[in-house]
Protein backbone atom coordinates (compact mmCIF):
# COMPACT_ATOMS: atom_id res chain seq x y z
CA UNK A 1 0.00 0.00 0.00
CA UNK A 2 0.92 3.51 -0.65
CA UNK A 3 0.59 6.24 1.62
CA UNK A 4 -0.64 8.73 -1.12
CA UNK A 5 -3.71 6.14 -2.27
CA UNK A 6 -5.07 6.63 1.27
CA UNK A 7 -7.15 9.48 0.70
CA UNK A 8 -10.28 8.43 2.48
CA UNK A 9 -11.49 8.58 6.18
CA UNK A 10 -13.25 5.85 7.31
CA UNK A 11 -15.10 4.88 10.66
CA UNK A 12 -15.40 1.66 11.91
CA UNK A 13 -18.74 1.61 13.89
CA UNK A 14 -18.94 -1.69 16.70
CA UNK A 15 -21.62 -3.92 17.02
CA UNK A 16 -23.66 -3.88 20.79
CA UNK A 17 -26.19 -5.50 21.73
CA UNK A 18 -28.36 -3.61 24.74
CA UNK A 19 -31.72 -3.81 26.41
CA UNK A 20 -34.44 -1.01 25.94
CA UNK A 21 -36.84 -0.28 28.96
CA UNK A 22 -38.90 -3.21 28.22
CA UNK A 23 -35.97 -5.33 27.91
CA UNK A 24 -36.02 -6.34 24.59
CA UNK A 25 -32.89 -6.58 22.89
CA UNK A 26 -31.83 -3.51 20.69
CA UNK A 27 -28.56 -3.26 18.54
CA UNK A 28 -26.82 -0.22 18.20
CA UNK A 29 -23.42 0.66 16.91
CA UNK A 30 -21.04 3.16 18.31
CA UNK A 31 -17.50 4.85 16.75
CA UNK A 32 -14.71 2.40 17.62
CA UNK A 33 -11.29 3.89 15.46
CA UNK A 34 -10.87 5.87 12.90
CA UNK A 35 -7.92 5.26 10.31
CA UNK A 36 -6.99 6.81 6.48
CA UNK A 37 -8.19 4.20 3.50
CA UNK A 38 -8.05 3.91 0.10
CA UNK A 39 -11.35 3.07 -1.67
CA UNK A 40 -11.92 1.16 -4.85
CA UNK A 41 -15.73 0.13 -5.79
CA UNK A 42 -15.91 -3.43 -7.43
CA UNK A 43 -19.19 -3.99 -8.23
CA UNK A 44 -23.18 -2.70 -8.18
CA UNK A 45 -26.22 -3.90 -8.92
CA UNK A 46 -29.81 -3.94 -8.44
CA UNK A 47 -31.69 -7.19 -6.20
CA UNK A 48 -35.32 -7.47 -6.21
CA UNK A 49 -36.72 -8.27 -2.77
CA UNK A 50 -40.24 -8.87 -1.24
CA UNK A 51 -41.52 -6.46 -4.32
CA UNK A 52 -38.82 -3.84 -3.48
CA UNK A 53 -35.76 -2.76 -5.96
CA UNK A 54 -32.73 -2.10 -4.29
CA UNK A 55 -29.29 -0.60 -5.23
CA UNK A 56 -26.57 -2.09 -3.55
CA UNK A 57 -22.70 -1.60 -4.34
CA UNK A 58 -19.86 -3.53 -3.72
CA UNK A 59 -16.67 -1.70 -1.98
CA UNK A 60 -12.88 -2.60 -1.54
CA UNK A 61 -11.13 -0.42 1.48
CA UNK A 62 -7.42 -0.86 2.48
CA UNK A 63 -6.73 0.35 5.93
CA UNK A 64 -2.92 -0.04 7.58
CA UNK A 65 -2.34 -2.74 10.18
CA UNK A 66 -3.59 -1.78 13.53
CA UNK A 67 -4.97 -3.78 16.65
CA UNK A 68 -8.49 -1.95 16.52
CA UNK A 69 -8.95 -2.90 12.50
CA UNK A 70 -7.41 -6.25 13.46
CA UNK A 71 -10.47 -6.83 15.36
CA UNK A 72 -13.14 -5.79 12.43
CA UNK A 73 -15.65 -8.41 11.47
CA UNK A 74 -18.49 -8.78 9.40
CA UNK A 75 -21.14 -7.83 13.20
CA UNK A 76 -19.44 -4.38 12.30
CA UNK A 77 -19.87 -1.56 10.01
CA UNK A 78 -17.94 1.14 8.05
CA UNK A 79 -18.82 4.51 6.99
CA UNK A 80 -17.03 6.34 4.11
CA UNK A 81 -17.68 9.48 2.64
CA UNK A 82 -21.03 9.83 4.79
CA UNK A 83 -22.25 6.72 3.58
CA UNK A 84 -22.69 3.17 5.91
CA UNK A 85 -21.40 -0.01 4.81
CA UNK A 86 -22.10 -3.33 5.85
CA UNK A 87 -18.60 -5.70 6.46
CA UNK A 88 -18.44 -8.77 4.28
CA UNK A 89 -14.98 -10.26 4.38
CA UNK A 90 -11.75 -8.48 5.99
CA UNK A 91 -8.52 -10.21 5.17
CA UNK A 92 -5.11 -9.31 6.12
CA UNK A 93 -2.50 -7.49 3.54
CA UNK A 94 0.96 -9.26 4.17
CA UNK A 95 2.05 -9.94 7.24
CA UNK A 96 0.36 -7.36 9.49
CA UNK A 97 1.13 -4.76 6.48
CA UNK A 98 -3.09 -3.83 5.96
CA UNK A 99 -6.00 -5.03 6.19
CA UNK A 100 -8.55 -5.47 2.89
CA UNK A 101 -12.26 -4.51 3.85
CA UNK A 102 -14.87 -5.72 1.47
CA UNK A 103 -18.39 -4.23 2.24
CA UNK A 104 -21.56 -3.37 0.72
CA UNK A 105 -23.82 -0.49 1.19
CA UNK A 106 -27.29 0.30 -0.16
CA UNK A 107 -26.58 2.54 -3.63
CA UNK A 108 -29.84 4.23 -4.17
CA UNK A 109 -30.21 5.80 -0.17
CA UNK A 110 -28.33 9.23 0.64
CA UNK A 111 -25.66 9.66 2.56
CA UNK A 112 -26.17 9.08 6.55
CA UNK A 113 -23.37 11.07 7.83
CA UNK A 114 -23.33 14.30 5.25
Amino acid sequence: MRAGDLDRSLILRRRAVGNNALGEPVETFTTFATARASKADISDGEKVRAQQVGAEITTRFQVYWSLNWSTLNPKDRVVCDGREFEVVAVKEIGRREGIEITACARADQSNLYS
